[in-house]
C-alpha cells in the first residue's frame, strides 16, 4: 500500500472482483484497487475480516489496537493505497469498508493510512497530489489533532488521541 501518482494509460487489470479491479502500473509495478461500480457516501462497500492477527505490524496490516495488527481478508484489499483525500474508511470496529464520498467506476479506492495506524513501520513521502497533502506519512501519532480532525478515524486512533 503506497501513494504514488499514476499514469492511467500505463495500467493493466490483473484481478477482477465483484466491486473492484486490481490494476498494476506497467512501468512501476505498483498495484492499486479501482471501483467497478458506483458507491454513494456511507455505502458499505464490503465486509472484511482478519486472516491473521499479530503484534508485529507490517506495511500490509491494519492496526486495531496498540499491539494488534490484522492481515485483511479479502486479500485484495491490501491494494487499497493511501491518499490525503481518501474515498473509503476501514472501520475496524464493525469490520466494514465504508465509502466516504461518491466513488465512480474506475476511481482508485484509497484510504488515509493514519486513520488506522498510530506509528507506521514504513513512513513515506506522499505523492497523492491533493492540495492539502500532508506529505510525510508516519502515523496518527505524528499529526496534530487539528490535522486529524479532517478525517474519519478508527475507534482505536480516537482512543489514542485521548491519552
Amino acid at each position: 500500500m503506497k501513494a504514488i501518482k499514476r499514469n492511467k494509460l500505463a495500467r493493466s487489470t490483473i484481478q477482477h472482483f465483484e466491486f473492484a479491479d486490481v490494476l498494476t502500473n506497467n512501468i512501476t509495478g505498483e498495484k492499486s484497487l479501482h471501483a467497478t461500480k458506483i458507491f454513494q457516501p456511507n455505502d458499505i462497500i464490503c465486509n472484511f475480516s482478519a486472516v491473521i492477527t499479530s503484534h508485529i505490524p507490517t506495511h500490509l496490516t491494519l492496526q486495531v489496537a496498540l499491539h494488534q495488527h490484522i492481515v485483511l481478508a479479502p486479500e485484495f484489499l491490501q491494494f487499497t493505497n493511501h491518499s490525503c483525500n481518501p474515498n473509503v474508511f476501514f472501520n475496524t470496529t464493525t469490520y466494514e469498508l465504508i465509502a466516504l464520498k461518491e466513488i465512480y467506476k474506475g476511481d482508485e479506492i484509497t484510504f488515509f493510512y493514519p486513520s488506522t495506524e498510530w506509528n507506521m513501520t514504513q513512513a513515506f513521502v506522499c505523492n497523492c497530489g491533493h492540495k492539502n497533502c500532508l506529505q510525510n506519512i508516519r502515523g496518527a501519532a505524528y499529526l496534530t489533532k487539528e490535522s486529524l480532525s479532517n478525517y474519519r478515524l478508527t475507534d482505536f486512533i480516537l482512543k489514542m488521541l485521548l491519552q
